[in-house]
């Protein structure tokens, strides 16, 4: 998995802005909205990939927080610290190589932690939102957004056309733009880079469904966990609270 993130890396932006019209940054505008965080707030945004929604959130903290981009995959990393070190807000992210199954960070250490299109590829997606939970003070926020599969039937033929068929082909003609030239997309071969944007929709069949995520938060220790589906059910976002006076166990985690 990691290796796929690091192939893709230099088209990663383009393919996600070319998949959903442009749409994705208002879904991680909604997020960062969800996740209920201010000035002088401390956010940790795991699987953060090139950072768009771990600049979103630092908008939000502005001009005294913090906001902390993790990812397992350097290669993302360091498209998204070029995009914070040419961000002119007062508040910039720093981008941390991480473990999303293992953060290294104290326990009860931010106000807010995030995930956007990323707890899907988490092995272990229960031991992933533990780890969240436990790096988030009591009464703060856990927010995921994720990719899930819409239900009414027009919009969810239109779904399976545009991910089964249309998704993998752009991935294939972005595997052919890259092997023209590969320093500019980042490097990655041809047939690894069509073979993760084959790997999407698979992902998003087998990720649960919105209600189904929503007990699998609640399972790992949040409350008042409830979700908002957009773009006629094809995008949802759940937020859960962490319970005041809980304490969790502090793990791997010391910073």
């Amino acid at each position: 998995m990691r290796e796929m993130f690091e192939r893709i890396a230099g088209l990663y932006d383009a393919m996600n802005s070319a998949m959903t019209a442009g749409m994705h940054h208002r879904w991680r505008a909604r997020a960062a909205e969800l996740a209920a965080v201010g000035p002088g707030d401390r956010v940790l945004d795991v699987a953060t990939g090139t950072g768009d929604l771990a600049l979103e959130l630092a908008r939000r903290v502005a001009p005294s927080g913090e906001v902390i981009g993790s990812d397992f995959a350097e290669a993302m990393l360091a498209r998204a610290r070029a995009k914070a070190a040419a961000s002119n807000g007062p508040v910039r992210p720093r981008f941390e190589l991480a473990d999303a199954l293992a953060l290294p960070y104290a326990q009860d250490c931010f106000d807010a932690a995030t995930v956007g299109f990323g707890v899907r590829n988490f092995s272990d997606l229960q031991r992933g939102l533990r780890e969240m939970v436990r790096v988030v003070r009591p009464g703060g926020r856990v927010v995921v957004l994720e990719i899930t599969t819409p239900t009414r039937p027009a919009l969810s033929l239109f779904y399976r056309l545009w991910f089964d068929r249309c998704v993998p082909a752009l991935g294939r003609l972005a595997a052919a733009i890259t092997a023209r030239t590969p320093v500019a997309t980042g490097g990655g071969s041809r047939a690894a880079i069509a073979s993760a944007y084959s790997y999407l929709p698979s992902s998003v069949k087998r990720f649960p469904a919105p209600a189904a995520l929503a007990e699998e938060m609640l399972t790992a220790g949040l409350c008042g966990v409830h979700y908002v589906l957009m773009a006629g059910g094809i995008v949802a976002i759940h937020v859960g609270t962490v319970p005041a006076g809980e304490t969790g166990d502090a793990g791997e985690g010391g910073r």
